[in-house]
């Protein structure tokens, strides 16, 4: 038997990830270095959007306290959020935006499909929707990576920078609490440190092609899952709720 708290907390984590970074995505809508782009961001944009809305309605079957997965997403604040730091950081320069999204990928990948496997229906179901998304992610994540790093003066040096700039952000990914690792023994979770030698092999190889250099694991931050963030989230959920909050509510 596992804990019905525990998994709670987990799905919503899981939802709460997937709907910041969709929203950060989004935030370059009309902003992409060229139209083609443009469209396809608002595409992975609208990947994770959908993935957050499969994760919210799991989440609200378990909450047990009448919540749906607008009340989930909208009407909680900052410090009741779990996702991830790294998802919240501000979109910054396409490099930045670029770095995070491959580095994220790499993760993403291997976790959706060591979900897949998960004995809880619910999130397998989720996962093998979510992982057929993740796989085209990761080869357009990798392939920036290539074009930028191996490209330009210029694009390399940003490349070089934000990756730097966000590499301690990477290892909160690879961390689980102690609800979550009674859900990895009990088969629903994956075990996140073991996805790590996976998302080296994803992430290397890839680097060096691109000329790049791998940054040191010299500093990590975490926080995100117990609702410690940085500064940002609060300005990203500030407008992320707003109509919601203004019009509660509200109905199409």
């Amino acid at each position: 038997m596992h804990d019905t708290q525990a998994l709670f907390d987990y799905t919503l984590g899981l939802a709460d990830d997937s709907l910041v970074l969709g929203q950060r995505i989004s935030e370059w809508c009309s902003h992409a270095p060229f139209l083609e782009e443009d469209v396809a961001l608002a595409n992975v944009a609208l990947d994770y959007i959908g993935r957050a809305r499969m994760f919210f309605g799991y989440a609200a079957e378990l909450d047990g306290a009448g919540r749906d997965e607008d009340a989930l997403a909208y009407l909680r604040d900052c410090r009741q959020y779990r996702n991830l730091l790294i998802l919240e950081l501000p979109r910054g320069d396409f490099a930045f935006s670029t770095a995070r999204q491959f580095l994220v990928d790499a993760f993403q990948l291997p976790f959706l499909e060591a979900l897949c496997a998960s004995r809880d229906p619910q999130l397998a179901a989720i996962a093998g929707k979510a992982v057929k998304e993740s796989r085209y992610h990761y080869r357009r994540s990798r392939d920036w990576i290539l074009r930028l790093g191996d490209g330009t003066a210029e694009s390399h040096r940003r490349l070089q920078s934000a990756l730097e700039e966000i590499w301690g952000y990477t290892h909160e990914m690879f961390r689980a609490g102690a609800a979550e690792q009674g859900l990895v023994e009990a088969g629903i979770a994956p075990d996140r440190i073991a996805l790590r030698s996976r998302w080296d092999a994803l992430v290397t190889p890839v680097l060096e092609e691109a000329t790049l250099t791998r940054p040191p694991d010299t500093w990590s931050v975490d926080g995100g899952r117990d609702g410690i963030h940085t500064e940002h989230l609060g300005h990203l959920l500030a407008e992320l709720q707003f109509l919601q909050r203004s019009y509660p509510g509200l109905q199409w």
